[in-house]
Formats: structure tokens, C-alpha cells, sequence
């Protein structure tokens, strides 16, 4: 049969999502507990992997095993087993039909920026930082460049392994509350390290050193040497991923960033 997970993770204390020899990945410690509780060896097929120091509020993963368990074992077992800072959500049987990466239409990922002299304390590791004034208006034109199918080669890592460098960003949206910039990009994929590259260049774009049609232009030469330098993995969540409704899974839910994260207006 096959077991479908939701699941959310602060990512701060991990080596990143896919298994290292170390042992030291999300999808380590989540194979090790789930294999106790089917008591038997168990891999994970994940929607998408994240980096070091990336968080999730809404990942999905999927995997095969024989053993009958009631799905709450697989949720309130699993998460006896786990690391405080790796929750299951739900789970759900679904047919061998279902792929938790390759069944999946869109997803999305948030961006938490503090934009403020001074850096956080209380939520470091939890939100990127920028001391500069940002203007966010400037940042929002140039975010439009972005929308649409396109080669994101000029936002991708050397190291990225995707066969295409081609992604259709279906939202990219700015919001201000207090000194928090939350980004909110939704694409059908991601490439390596797109979102944070993205970020850093539209952060050049609000400080100004660009005017917004920078983005459109570095976009069309399709070389990362153009772009900004990677920005922070601290304020990066993988917020959602959607599937079709055929499925029966969750959807998106909107992150509880202002109980995590209360609308910021300190002192300057």
C-alpha cells in the first residue's frame, strides 16, 4: 500500500531535506522513526527537496510498505519517534497511482524578510534579514517581470541537476506587515536555489541599485552571473503543494506566520 504524509519542519538543525551519510537530513530522521514503526527498512519519495536551513510548513512525501498500520500510527507514532522539530501532519492511503513529486501541479514557497536596521534575536533562524530601507513598490513592478513560463537559468544554482531550466511562476506577491516582507512565489517547480536567488536580485531592486526592469533583463540572459548573490535560507519556507482534487489531499493552507511571527513594528 501507499502512505502519504504532510508534513511541517523547522529546518535550522538539519543538513537539508535528501539523506546525507552522515545522517544528519530531515529525511533521515523521518525514515529512521517511520522504519520503527513498520519494522521494517522504509524510503521516502518527497514533492521537493529543500535546502539546509530551509523550513517547511506544508511538505508531502510518500511511501510503500506492507504492514497494516491504523493511519494514526503513522501520525502520532511516527511523531513520538521524531525529532521536536519534525511534525506529521496526516496521513492518507492512497493508490500506487499517486507520486508525491511527480503527481504534483503546483507549489509554493514563502519568504520571510525583516527589514530593519537591526538584526532579530528571537526569531533568528526563522526570518532573512536587510538593513537598508527597501522599496517595495519598485520590488512588486519588478516581481511582474517573473510571471509567466520562462528559462530561470539566471536564477538557478551551478549545481542544480534539473533536466529544464524552464518554470511557470503562476504567482509572485509582496506584502508588508510592520518590518516583515513576506514573498509569496508559486510556480509549477522549482530549480535549485531559484526562490533565494530571486529574492536577492528584487532585494537590489528595492535598495534601489536597479530600477524594477533590471529583473526583465537579466531574466532574458540566462546566465547566473548576472544575478544577485544567493540570499539567506533562513526566511525560506516551502509553504504548499498542490495536487488534483481527484487525490483528496489537503490543499494549500495558508502558514499561521502571524501567531509564529506577530506584526513587527520596532524601534528605529
Amino acid at each position: 500500500m501507499r502512505i502519504v504524509l504532510g508534513l511541517e519542519y523547522d529546518g535550522a538543525s538539519f543538513c537539508g531535506w535528501q539523506s546525507q551519510p552522515a545522517g544528519c537530513s530531515i529525511q533521515d530522521a523521518l525514515e529512521i522513526a517511520l522504519s520503527k514503526i513498520a519494522n521494517s527498512n522504509t524510503r521516502v519519495t518527497t514533492a521537493g527537496r529543500t535546502d539546509a536551513g530551509v523550513h517547511a510548513t506544508y511538505q508531502v512525501v510518500h511511501f510503500d510498505t506492507l504492514v497494516q498500520r491504523p493511519l494514526n500510527a503513522w501520525v502520532r507514532g511516527v511523531n513520538a519517534l521524531l525529532p521536536s522539530s519534525i511534525a506529521v501532519l496526516w496521513a492518507s492511503e492512497l493508490s500506487d497511482n499517486f507520486h508525491a513529486r511527480y503527481s504534483a501541479k503546483e507549489r509554493c514557497y514563502f519568504y520571510l524578510l525583516l527589514n530593519h536596521p537591526v538584526r532579530a534575536a528571537l526569531y533568528h533562524g526563522k526570518v532573512g534579514w536587510f538593513h537598508l530601507p527597501l522599496n517595495i513598490e519598485k520590488m512588486r513592478e519588478a516581481a511582474q517581470f517573473l510571471l509567466g513560463e520562462h528559462d530561470f537559468s539566471t536564477f538557478r544554482a551551478s549545481e542544480c541537476q534539473a533536466k529544464s531550466p524552464v518554470r511557470n511562476v503562476t504567482k509572485l506577491e509582496i506584502i508588508q506587515q510592520g518590518d516583515i516582507i513576506t514573498f509569496e512565489i508559486r510556480a509549477n517547480g522549482f530549480l535549485q536555489h531559484m526562490v533565494r536567488n530571486i529574492i536577492g536580485s528584487l532585494v537590489y531592486v528595492g535598495k534601489e541599485n536597479y530600477p524594477p526592469n533590471w529583473i526583465e533583463e537579466i531574466l532574458k540572459e540566462r546566465d547566473r552571473a548576472f544575478a544577485a548573490p544567493t540570499f539567506s535560507a533562513a526566511g525560506l519556507y516551502l509553504g504548499g503543494i498542490n495536487y488534483d482534487p481527484e487525490w483528496k489531499l489537503p490543499g494549500f493552507i495558508e502558514p499561521p506566520f502571524t501567531a509564529v511571527l506577530p506584526r513587527m513594528s520596532r524601534g528605529k
